[in-house]
């Protein structure tokens, strides 16, 4: 039986993704000019980067306990993004090494990540009740 938490991720995964996936159709030249997004400044994303990775941890989780492989996949997809995501969001406020600014990826990947993470949230709304 699918419970509110699964519903809440299937959503939240449906709203990251689409965050993600808007500005990457609107460079391929599709959809209008407001598919940019260009009005949500890029830390924004940097902050939605970095929650949807702590929240597909958590999902992960619960996937893995329910002896389901597709969590051992949301746990590195979450494990990776998220661990990006904090310290691209740590680097911006001057803590921690230089490193954490990774200045080296462009903001696009920042988009990709969005898109990744969101899949993988819609996904763990039904593979943490398989």
């Amino acid at each position: 039986m699918m419970h509110m938490r699964d519903w809440i991720s299937f959503f939240t995964g449906a709203l990251v993704a689409v965050t993600g996936i808007l500005p990457l159709l609107n460079m391929a030249g599709i959809g209008p000019s407001w598919f940019a997004l260009d009005f949500m400044p890029i830390s924004i994303l940097l902050y939605m980067v970095a929650g949807a990775g702590m929240y597909l941890l958590i999902n992960s989780f619960i996937e893995i306990t329910n002896s389901n492989v597709v969590g051992w996949i949301s746990l590195l997809i979450a494990l990776v993004i998220g661990a990006i995501g904090v310290f691209k969001v740590l680097g911006g406020f001057g803590i921690g090494p230089e490193f954490f600014t990774l200045s080296f990826i462009p903001d696009i990947v920042y988009k990709v990540f969005l898109a990744v993470e969101g899949l993988f949230l819609m996904i763990a709304c039904f593979a943490m009740e398989l």
